[in-house]
C-alpha cells in the first residue's frame, strides 16, 4: 500500500491555542494536534516538518504566524474569512472541525479561499501611528461628549470650539462641577498632546519616507492621515492592472446579487481596510462640503446628488470617494499632476471641435 505524505494543513487559530489537521494526497486525515498560539511553540512544531502547503484564516494573530512559517520554508495560504460561508454558517462549527475544511479547501482549490496577502512588518510598524491616533481621537471625542451631556443636564452649556481647544473651556464649566470634571479634562489635554505629537510624525513620515503622498494631498481635502493610509494600504500600486479595481478594493462598490432576470441594487460591499475606505468618505464630505473647492470630483457628486431620491446624498458621497480612490492611484502610477479641471476641459475640447465640424 503506498505511503502518502503530508499534502496540505489546515490550521485554525484561536487566541491561545490553535488546532492543526493534516491531509494527504487522497483527503484522508493523516493526524491532528494543537499547539500554543506564541512565536517558540509555533516554531518548534513547524521547524520539525517537511516544507509543505498551510492553510489558515485571516485573523488578529494570522500576518506573524505566516511570515514566521514562510521563514521556515513552508507555503502559507491566507483565506479570506468573507469566502468562508462554508465554515461560518456550519451547525458543525468547532475548532477541530473548521481547521479540517481549511485544508480540504486548500487541497480541492485555492482560489475558492480568495487568499489574502499580508502588508509588509514594516508598513504595519508605520501604520501602527495611525491606528494610534484614530483611537486617542475616538476616546477624546467620547470624554468630550460626556462632558457637554453633563453639563447640559445642569442647566447649562458649553459654547462651541475645535476639540483641539476643548479643554481651555474648563473655566467657563459652572462652579458646582468644575471639581467633578477635571479628571476629564485633564485627559482631553493630555490626549489633544499626543495627537498632535502623532500629528508630527505622520507628517514627518509622508515627507521623508513615503514621497508619493504629496502627490495625494494635490487634491484639496486630502490631508497627510488620509494619504499615508492610502499609500500603505495600497502599498504597491502595480498589483492593480486598472486604477477601477481599487475601487472594489476598499468596498466601494455596490454588493451583486443577480439571478435570471432579477438584478438587485444592494449597498457597498464594505471589504478591504474598513479605516482607509472611512476617510475617503470623509474627503468626499469636505469635497462635496461648503469648503470644497471647484473641481471635477465636485462637479461629478453634485450631478449625482441632483438626480435626487431617498439616498441621494449617500450615493453622492460615495461615488466620490470611490472615484476619489481611483485618482490617487492614477496619480500614483502615472506621476502625473494633479488637473482638478481635466475632465471639464476634456469636455469643452470636445464641444469646440463639434462646432467646427458642424461649421
Amino acid at each position: 500500500m503506498k505511503d502518502y505524505s503530508v499534502a496540505v494543513i489546515g490550521m485554525d487559530m484561536g487566541d491561545r491555542r490553535s488546532e492543526l489537521c493534516a491531509l494527504n494526497e487522497v483527503r484522508t486525515v493523516l493526524w491532528r494536534n494543537s499547539v500554543k498560539m506564541n512565536r517558540e511553540d509555533i516554531q518548534e512544531f513547524f521547524e520539525s516538518l517537511e516544507p509543505t502547503l498551510i492553510v489558515l484564516e485571516a485573523g488578529t494573530h494570522s500576518a506573524w504566524v505566516a511570515e514566521l512559517l514562510r521563514g521556515l520554508g513552508h507555503e502559507v495560504i491566507v483565506a479570506n474569512p468573507r469566502s468562508l460561508r462554508l465554515i461560518t454558517s456550519s451547525y458543525k462549527k468547532n475548532d477541530r472541525n473548521d481547521a479540517e475544511l481549511l485544508a480540504r479547501l486548500g487541497l480541492a482549490d485555492p482560489v475558492l479561499l480568495n487568499p489574502i496577502v499580508h502588508r509588509s512588518s514594516e508598513d504595519r510598524a508605520d501604520l501602527v501611528f495611525v491606528q494610534n491616533r484614530c483611537a486617542l481621537v475616538e476616546a477624546r471625542t467620547k470624554l468630550t461628549t460626556s462632558v457637554r451631556g453633563i453639563v447640559k443636564s445642569f442647566g447649562y452649556r458649553l459654547r462651541s470650539c475645535s476639540a483641539e481647544s476643548f479643554h481651555k473651556l474648563e473655566q467657563e464649566v459652572p462652579e458646582c462641577l468644575q471639581e467633578q470634571l477635571a479628571p476629564s479634562f485633564g485627559c482631553i489635554k493630555v490626549l489633544t498632546i499626543k495627537i498632535k505629537s502623532l500629528d508630527k510624525k505622520i507628517e514627518t513620515l509622508c515627507e521623508e519616507k513615503y514621497p508619493e503622498t504629496q502627490r495625494f494631498r494635490q487634491i484639496r481635502g486630502v490631508g497627510p492621515v488620509t494619504a499615508l493610509v492610502f499609500a500603505l494600504v495600497i502599498e504597491d500600486p502595480s498589483r492593480f492592472d486598472d486604477s477601477r479595481q481599487v475601487g472594489a478594493y476598499l468596498g466601494l462598490v455596490p454588493r451583486q446579487n443577480q439571478s435570471g432576470a432579477v438584478d438587485r441594487q444592494l449597498r457597498i460591499t464594505k471589504a478591504g481596510h474598513k479605516y482607509l475606505r472611512s476617510l475617503l468618505v470623509q474627503c468626499a464630505h469636505y469635497i462635496l462640503g461648503c469648503h470644497g473647492e471647484d473641481c471635477d470630483l465636485r462637479d461629478f457628486g453634485v450631478r449625482l446628488f441632483e438626480r435626487g431620491g431617498r439616498y441621494a446624498k449617500a450615493r453622492a458621497v460615495v461615488a466620490v470617494a470611490r472615484k476619489l480612490a481611483i485618482l490617487m492611484h492614477r496619480l500614483w502610477v502615472t506621476g502625473e499632476e494633479y488637473d482638478r479641471f481635466r475632465v471639464r476641459g476634456q469636455r469643452r475640447e470636445s464641444v469646440k471641435t463639434y462646432k467646427l465640424r458642424a461649421a
